[in-house]
């Protein structure tokens, strides 16, 4: 695993995020981005899931949401890697997100989302991720 496929990796994931809040998201192009099963960590606590029919509701449940709240844009601004092992590393991305809020002013936030990565039969999967209180920073930024 190099940096220059990591750095691949999460520049097509944004491409099919922006791809899932402007057009029909396809159903397999981001599932196909995480591994089978997987584990998150967020303010509320580590949850696990599976990479299933439920997920996969998940996520479009997730870019409906996003689109309500007025998501414009989604863009990676840097990733760095942390090796694990050959097959393994830690990515930290930094995201910067772009808002259209309710009175038409447009506003950016930086936030970093660090990955667990998998290479598995010559593929990328995300097979975990920590995240920070998404919520409170969209509170906090007037958005929601």
């Amino acid at each position: 695993m190099t940096i220059e496929r990591l750095k691949e990796f999460f520049f097509q994931y944004e491409s099919f995020f922006m791809k899932s809040l402007y057009e029909e998201i396809d159903s397999e192009e981001i599932p196909n981005l995480y591994a089978s099963e997987f584990i998150a960590a967020t303010h509320l606590g580590v949850m696990t899931g599976k990479n299933d029919d439920d997920f996969k509701q998940a996520l479009f449940a997730g870019y409906e949401q996003y689109r309500k709240m007025g998501t414009k844009k989604m863009c990676v601004r840097d990733v760095k890697m942390t090796p694990i092992d050959e097959r393994h590393c830690l990515a930290d991305v930094e995201w910067t997100a772009t808002y259209e809020k309710t009175d038409g002013t447009r506003i950016d936030i930086d936030f970093q989302v660090h990955y667990l990565m998998q290479e598995k039969d010559e593929n990328l999967r995300i097979f975990g991720w920590i995240a920070g209180d998404e919520q409170e920073l969209l509170k906090k930024s007037g958005v929601i």
